[in-house]
């Protein structure tokens, strides 16, 4: 049987994540994508569970990996958004370090450094529901 609790606790955390990606797209680039907010959710729900594994994860290395798992999402999604079908949402093919255009160094490193406030933000949501 599906937890309620838990249920409202991920439903908080993906619409979170998703409003707070669309906002940092549109801070930067001046617009966004309703695939962006679906991204961002998925991105903040996975961050965020990082910290129920039964070992403690050092800060940093939650970094590393929440920067992995927004890349490797980024990536997944433009293939399917801007290669598969064609949207053009956005396009790194310019920058140096970039793979197929969807991703590149630049925003990944960008990603590790916004992941720390998205860690604490996380952590916080989930201790809320934890009470």
């Amino acid at each position: 049987m599906l937890n309620l609790n838990i249920f409202r606790e991920y439903l908080i955390l993906f619409l979170i994540g998703g409003i707070v990606y669309v906002f940092i797209e549109i801070a930067y680039r001046g617009y966004s994508h309703i695939s962006m907010f679906i991204v961002g959710g998925l991105c903040f729900v996975l961050m965020s569970s990082l910290n129920e594994f039964p070992f403690k994860i050092p800060l940093i290395l939650q970094m590393v990996i929440s920067c992995l798992l927004i890349t490797g999402i980024e990536l997944i999604s433009g293939v399917i958004v801007n290669i598969l079908f064609h949207l053009n949402v956005w396009d790194y093919s310019l920058e140096k370090f970039n793979f197929l255009g969807q991703i590149c160094l630049k925003a990944s490193i960008a990603w590790f450094f916004l992941s720390l406030p998205g860690i604490y933000m996380g952590n916080f949501i989930k201790s809320i529901f934890a009470q």
